[in-house]
């Protein structure tokens, strides 16, 4: 199906064509789109504690402030070069969630939030790159871009930001309301609101193999299971007593070389992994929880629907949630599918052991119904 939020594209062309490889540029690519919140509710946001936010300006240096902002720290700043980003707007709006739905033709593995920039005139935040791929989407305001496919990616040092040192535009783009920029990794751009202005960021997820290796390797110290201890009935005397006896050197290396992990572990830890929420991100308990049968009810009629923080991924009958994983199969695996994939279910009867488990989730604020 053609997407108009991709130029006419289908999903499967774009991943072909552009994902990964190409900037995009759609124009009208959300008709009548200009936003999902006012400046107002923009900075209300920021002054709060559960909520990421920065302030970058531009003066003679680069500034970069962390949040949470009182509204007076507002009414101090110039009328121009200024930016404010408030990140995971789709954790604290209902229609930041759903414009991030749109794209979920990229597996929700890879998704990350949706970040929100406002800027007055002459804001922004330097030529950079990002590590990752991205969705611009301009709603208030227009904002100019300038990219490069530059290989030169060095950045200047001592600064709060990563700023490139060198950039050399080879394209320039002016966006409005509804208009969105794809770019791929490492891709060189730099926006600079022409006006006041806002505009919405969706970025994905990838890790560096560092990193997820430091994390497989945790993983492994819950999972390990080496038994006995170190022993040498047989010790020999030796010239050095310095030195590190062989048979102490050889039956370490063979212990250790019995630490071994296969495809399910590897499953383990990446669905832990992707699931596991930032550790920024709390979950609230309800004030005044139904009873088991109450929420039964309420299932039954109303349906469920995941909390806006809740990651729910699966591989085969094995799923993940907020870094816990489980198993299902038969059609408790189909009703899991389901919910992992539209995040919701619709009223019914889905069995006692569902029930339960959604209850327990209930409990702990990973669900809504």
């Amino acid at each position: 199906m053609k997407l108009q939020l991709l130029g006419g594209l289908t999903a499967g062309q774009f991943l072909r064509e552009y994902w990964h490889k190409k900037p995009l540029l759609v124009r009208d690519a959300l008709p009548g789109f200009t936003g999902l919140l006012s400046p107002a509710q923009m900075l209300e946001l920021a002054g709060r504690e559960d909520v990421e936010s920065r302030l970058v300006a531009q003066g003679k240096d680069w500034m970069l402030e962390h949040g949470p902002f009182s509204t007076s720290r507002f009414r101090k700043l110039p009328k121009r070069n200024w930016t404010l980003l408030v990140q995971s707007l789709d954790h604290h709006l209902a229609s930041g969630a759903a414009l991030q739905e749109q794209f979920t033709f990229i597996p929700r593995a890879r998704l990350d939030d949706l970040m929100v920039s406002y800027a007055v005139p002459g804001g922004g935040v330097g030529p950079h790159f990002d590590s990752y791929d991205v969705f611009l989407i301009q709603g208030k305001g227009h904002r100019r871009w300038r990219i490069s496919a530059q290989e030169n990616l060095d950045l200047i040092e001592g600064l709060p930001l990563r700023i490139l040192s060198h950039f050399e535009p080879e394209a320039e783009y002016i966006l409005g309301p509804g208009d969105m920029l794809y770019l791929p990794p490492k891709y060189a751009h730099d926006g600079i609101a022409e006006d006041e202005c806002m505009t919405y960021s969706v970025g994905f997820r990838a890790p560096g193999f560092e990193e997820l290796g430091q994390g497989f390797l945790n993983f492994l110290h819950d999972e390990l299971e080496l038994p006995g201890r170190y022993a040498d009935p047989d010790l020999a005397l030796q010239k050095h007593s310095g030195e590190l006896p062989k048979a102490m050197l050889d039956q370490i290396a063979e212990q250790l070389n019995q630490i071994r992990w296969d495809a399910d572990l590897t499953t383990a830890f990446t669905g832990r992994y992707f699931s596991e929420p930032k550790p920024n991100v709390f979950f609230t308990a309800p004030d005044k929880p139904l009873t088991e049968k109450t929420f039964a009810r309420r299932l039954a009629s109303h349906g469920l629907q995941l909390n806006s923080k809740t990651r729910l991924l699966f591989s085969g009958t094995q799923f993940f949630i907020n870094g816990e994983d489980f198993g299902a199969t038969g059609s408790e695996r189909k009703h899991l599918i389901q919910l992992a994939d539209e995040r919701y279910l619709p009223a019914g009867n889905y069995g006692d052991a569902l029930s339960e488990l959604f209850y327990d989730w209930y409990l702990a604020g990973w669900v809504n119904v």
